[in-house]
């Protein structure tokens, strides 16, 4: 009898037990060192540029900061190990930035310190960050709050129509000497409601309807109401409240986050086409609007009347004055804009005084974190995280284009605050909380799947999987 045999391939020997993905912690507290770093020792330098010493309170700026970027560190490390090891150091160092540009203009408007008020804003900022990181284990669970978010977020935009106008527009509310923007924390709640709307409809938005030509199709009324009702409502807020800069923002969230929703990019030429028209017919018939458009149109024209030079003028001999170098941090002369010089101009500020160099420096880190944003809605699976990261990333985006482009002179002025640069406690608290919500829904996006956890994290790799 012949004896047959066979050879039996062994199995690959199991992945030991502590093969984990990595969680880039340690990279995140090492950014961190460095960001309140650089927020420190620009304290001292602008506290011995205006005034010749260092700044008595300086070791509680420095002990306050560490303290609270120590916290959120904690929190992240705890709740969120796997979050995107960025996030969280460009806005502690956005925000530590803001706050050196806002002491360097308190220097030269003794009258009217807010260094300390946007110290306590930010620690209060950071404070909800973790509470948000610690409380919402899975950012799913805000989709079952969808028109709840909306329902508020509709009652904050109109709350301040009914409080008097500070410089001419009605976005704020003021009691007992407290200022609120109510209009900050609606964008939160209105991307919300977008991402959970669209995650629902996406198909029928990329498919039902009547083709009318090339990919567009005329879309059925059940589905075509709401985007009807957020145009028609974004130009009632730039009625009622005089702010170009909220409109273009909500309007703009929506655009982006449909194209995300059905990747149709006629969705981009409706949008842009509607946004035209209702601003055109604004800013031609509202008296506020079209001044400011007149002042982008010749920001020269009160010079050659001989009034002087206005706010827009002012930051363009700023940004000119800057040069590549810039000033030096407390040498420049934006405070010569005036009352908005630490709010709707702060970049000027950078500008002269950090120069082209230090200006797209800032503006890389806001591109980083836009990225980081975006990055983590393509890992997503589900579609409501996806659009929930891309409509939050897309806030920060708009945000600072509308911001830096009224600045500059690449669109009319709006009275919108730089995202953690910009005097404001309203805008410091909500962009925390968009940066608490994004540290949450990149974990999600950078946590391996059960599979991937049990093969370990060579698993991912072409050559594992062959």
């Amino acid at each position: 009898m012949t004896a047959l045999t066979a050879e039996v391939a062994e199995p690959a020997p199991p992945p030991p037990p502590d093969a984990r993905a990595p969680k880039r912690r340690g990279v995140e507290l090492t950014l961190l060192a460095g960001a309140v770093l650089i927020s420190v020792l620009g304290h001292l330098y602008v506290g011995l540029a205006t005034t010749g010493h260092i700044p008595r309170p300086a070791a509680h700026y420095a002990g306050g900061l560490a303290a609270a970027a120590l916290l959120a560190h904690v929190a992240v490390r705890l709740r969120a190990p796997y979050a995107d090891p960025l996030v969280l150091p460009i806005a502690v160092l956005l925000n530590g930035l803001g706050l050196v540009l806002i002491q360097r203009l308190d220097a030269t408007t003794p009258a009217h310190l807010t260094a300390d008020d946007q110290l306590l804003w930010s620690a209060l900022g950071m404070g909800l960050f973790v509470l948000v990181v610690a409380a919402l284990r899975d950012h799913r669970t805000l989709q079952r709050y969808a028109y709840l978010s909306v329902t508020a977020a509709l009652g904050l935009m109109l709350v301040p129509v009914f409080f008097p106008a500070v410089n001419g527009a009605h976005i704020w509310i003021r009691f007992a000497g407290l200022s609120f923007q109510p209009g900050e924390f609606a964008k939160i709640l209105l991307a919300v409601f977008f991402a959970s709307y669209l995650a629902a409809n996406r198909t029928a938005l990329a498919l039902t309807g009547r083709r009318l030509f090339w990919k567009l199709r005329l879309l059925p009324g059940r589905v075509l109401g709401p985007i009807l009702t957020i145009w028609l409502l974004s130009v009632g807020v730039l009625v009622l409240e005089r702010d170009l800069g909220t409109s273009l923002l909500f309007f703009g969230l929506f655009v982006i986050m449909l194209f995300t929703a059905t990747g149709r990019i006629g969705w981009i030429a409706i949008g842009l086409l509607l946004a035209a028209l209702g601003a055109y017919a604004v800013g031609t018939f509202e008296p506020h609007v079209n001044s400011r458009v007149d002042d982008w149109l010749n920001p020269f024209a009160s010079i050659e009347r001989g009034e002087g030079p206005g706010q827009l003028a002012q930051s363009l001999f700023a940004f000119a004055a800057g040069g590549l170098l810039g000033a030096g941090l407390g040498h420049g002369q934006s405070f010569l804009i005036g009352f908005a010089a630490k709010s709707d101009f702060i970049l000027a500020t950078a500008g002269e005084e950090l120069g082209l160099v230090g200006l797209a420096a800032i503006l890389l880190l806001y591109g980083l974190l836009v990225a980081r944003g975006f990055r983590a809605g393509l890992a997503l699976r589900d579609p409501f995280g996806r659009l929930l990261a891309t409509g939050l990333a897309s806030i920060v985006a708009l945000q600072v284009f509308v911001i830096a482009g009224g600045v500059t002179g690449l669109i009319p002025l709006t009275g919108m605050a730089m995202p953690f640069l910009a005097q404001g406690g309203s805008s410091v608290v909500t962009n925390w909380i968009i940066v608490a919500l994004l540290v949450r829904l990149s974990d999600s996006a950078r946590r391996p799947r059960p599979a991937q956890r049990a093969a370990g994290p060579d698993s991912a790799r072409p050559e594992a999987a062959a």
